[in-house]
């Protein structure tokens, strides 16, 4: 598992396994806790989290918005746990 996560320095998103302590950002090198970090989704590969990195950061780029609503976090959960549902059914 993967927990796609926003360092609290550059406000980057980035991602880390879920049994790290810690992760330098990639953007700005500030040690990143897993303990205090602020998880926005768990994901089962690290594919799946780069891409859902890249997407949030395209999306607060296109929006000009800071950060995600409690609301869209929630949607970003529902809408991986559907498709993984729909993945894993024969």
């Amino acid at each position: 598992m993967y927990l796609v996560i926003r360092c609290p320095g550059c406000r980057s998103f980035a991602y880390m396994d879920h049994l790290q302590r810690w992760k330098l950002c990639p953007i700005c090198g500030e040690i990143i806790s897993s303990q205090k970090a602020s998880v926005y989704i768990e994901v089962e590969k690290y594919a799946e989290a780069e891409k859902i990195v890249a997407q949030l950061e395209e999306y607060l780029k296109k929006t000009r918005r800071g950060d995600l609503t409690d609301e869209e976090i929630a949607s970003l959960r529902a809408t991986y746990a559907r498709w993984v549902k729909a993945h894993l059914t024969p």
